[in-house]
């Protein structure tokens, strides 16, 4: 009788301790820092030659070189890869040909003529669609086929460098240097993806795997280096990126879509599950609207999920009475991959020697 007591005992303490393990191990969602005032001041620049990444819930922002990288590869089911659009770049397929060491300059001089960007030609389907919706993308690279005999070469314009020359207040410098060509050919891989690539004019290649990571929207790959980079956070741990950007914007000339440079965007995590939508008020009314904004304001069905610019250019103006500022009568409402809302407000986009690229804001969680 008190060998069974004593086992009941044990079985009753073993039950609690589990019982207490598995409620730890439970995730808890921490509650977001009370709000801010961001100025990127002391880290940006008016060639805007940094990506900034920015945490709304933890109030931290990192920055990464524009040029620190070239592809995108997705990680997640599909297999989808992106171009660097912060240094217009652009790309095209070399048709029927899947092997990378027959292409050279020569054979594919006249698609160098078409695969541009940012030149007022009808050119939007050698970029990639700039809503950054990866997994529908309609133009750039098309989704990696399961078959390797279906991945053919393409001719991947690298665009430009980023500006290092000398910068006067009011003016943006968005471009350096032409940064050249390279032949790429993209294969699936049992980690994830086989890269070969090599300049135009070699008659061999080089290749490397990409691993996918469940944790990060994409893997980045640096020709320079020849290996991954670190660019973005973990899909989890951003929210904002203020960066240059490679859009779509109408051409008078025939009506039709073309790429075009812009500076001081505002992009928003879709692949990490966030959403923004932007509320417009009477002139003069932005201030005391976003200061009474409350959660009970939140409408559900505004959020736009599958379009990382809907804060994009929309909250500056470069025509307006005193040049490029902010719109005062607009404030905007994210939320995040942790489902915390946040309403964000900009202040300014200009430093106090009216040099652009140093954007301020403000963000208060709801």
């Amino acid at each position: 009788m008190k060998k069974t007591t004593n086992f009941t005992l044990i079985l009753l303490i073993f039950s609690i301790f589990t019982s207490c393990v598995a409620e730890d191990a439970t995730p808890v969602k921490i509650l977001p820092i009370e709000g801010s005032v961001l100025t990127l001041n002391e880290q940006a620049d008016p060639t805007e030659a940094n990506q900034f990444w920015i945490d709304l819930s933890t109030g931290d922002v990192s920055k990464t070189h524009r040029e620190l990288w070239d592809l995108g590869f997705y990680c997640g089911d599909e297999f989808r890869v992106m171009l660097n659009s912060s240094l217009v770049m652009s790309v095209g397929e070399v048709k029927n040909v899947n092997n990378i060491d027959a292409v050279n300059s020569e054979t594919i001089k006249d698609l160098k003529l078409l695969v541009q960007a940012a030149n007022y030609t009808d050119n939007a389907k050698y970029v990639d669609n700039p809503d950054g919706d990866i997994v529908n993308q309609t133009s750039g690279i098309s989704a990696i086929n399961v078959d390797d005999n279906l991945n053919n070469v393409y001719l991947l314009n690298m665009g430009y460098k980023t500006y290092t020359g000398t910068t006067s207040p009011g003016t943006i410098y968005n471009v350096g240097d032409l940064r050249g060509w390279k032949k790429i050919r993209i294969l699936r891989n049992a980690l994830g993806y086989k890269i070969q690539y090599a300049d135009l004019d070699d008659t061999s290649h080089k290749e490397f795997i990409i691993s996918k990571d469940s944790e990060y929207n994409y893997k980045f790959f640096s020709f320079k280096t020849g290996t991954i980079a670190n660019v973005q956070p973990k899909k989890k741990e951003w929210d904002l990126c203020y960066t240059v950007f490679t859009n779509l914007t109408l051409n008078p000339a025939n009506n039709l879509d073309t790429s075009y440079i812009y500076p001081d965007i505002v992009l928003h995590n879709i692949l990490g599950g966030a959403g923004v939508y932007e509320i417009t008020t009477a002139a003069g009314q932005g201030e005391t609207a976003y200061n009474n904004f409350k959660k009970e304001d939140v409408d559900g069905s505004k959020f736009i999920n599958n379009d990382q610019r809907a804060i994009g250019s929309n909250w500056r103006t470069t025509t307006g009475t005193n040049g490029a500022e902010v719109y005062s009568n607009k404030f905007y409402v994210l939320r995040d991959s942790d489902g915390f809302f946040f309403k964000i407000r900009f202040l300014r986009m200009k430093d106090d020697a009216n040099y652009r690229g140093f954007p301020q804001f403000e963000y208060k969680p709801l």
